[in-house]
């Protein structure tokens, strides 16, 4: 059976978000801010804080934190760069993909599906956490957060996409796990699949009305 035939929808090009998506990298990201918060003797947070705050940036990230800490956004720039340096080198020590991940992506291949990686997470520490993982070579295009001019819920990110790839937005799919993927979607005209289980600002991704909620990659297999 084709991928995606449970959805009745053939798509052409498919976008993919990756954290809470495909990969379950909060460990590593709280590990890392945890270390820069240390660099800068603040105090520490928690995981499931860093689940909640996630998936927007890592400049919003760094902001939510102090917030968190009721310290002053002046320390964000100094804050954003130990973070930057910390989590690039150990960017998959606990980081992990999702069921099905994997095999979605090799279907997707197998069946001539055009892939792109759509996050929000900068490009370097994007790219190297997609290589430690074995998938990079899924993808024919990477956009990190700070690739173009603005990241999602804008709409830039998938409009490159189609633009690279010469899709038209009804036969592209964007695959995500939060308000934002969902609204970048509904921003591009493009369909939109999400996912439960990943990092929405603490809300279920249900409220932002994707087309398609699956509860795991591996339905749509």
């Amino acid at each position: 059976m084709a991928v995606f035939a449970a959805l009745g929808f053939s798509p052409r090009l498919v976008m993919f978000d990756l954290d809470g998506t495909l990969v379950d990298s909060a460990a590593d990201i709280a590990l890392a801010l945890n270390r820069a918060l240390g660099d800068l003797a603040l105090p520490e947070v928690g995981e499931a804080q860093v689940r909640d705050w996630v998936g927007r940036g890592a400049s919003r990230l760094v902001y939510c934190v102090l917030e968190h800490a009721h310290r002053p956004a002046d320390l964000h720039d100094a804050l954003l760069a130990r973070f930057m340096v910390r989590y690039q080198a150990s960017v998959c020590a606990a980081s992990t993909l999702y069921p099905g991940a994997a095999e979605l992506l090799a279907a997707c291949r197998a069946e001539g599906i055009a892939l792109a990686c759509v996050t929000n997470k900068s490009y370097a520490p994007a790219r190297a956490l997609l290589e430690a993982l074995g998938i990079l070579e899924s993808f024919d295009l990477l956009l990190g957060g700070d690739s173009l001019a603005h990241k999602k819920p804008h709409p830039a990110p998938l409009q490159h996409c189609l633009q690279h790839f010469s899709v038209a937005p009804g036969s592209a799919l964007m695959v995500g796990d939060s308000r934002n993927d969902v609204e970048a979607a509904q921003a591009a005209g493009v369909p939109v699949l999400a996912v439960p289980y990943g990092y929405n600002h603490g809300e279920p991704v249900a409220d932002a009305r994707p087309d398609w909620l699956v509860e795991s990659l591996t339905a749509l297999l």
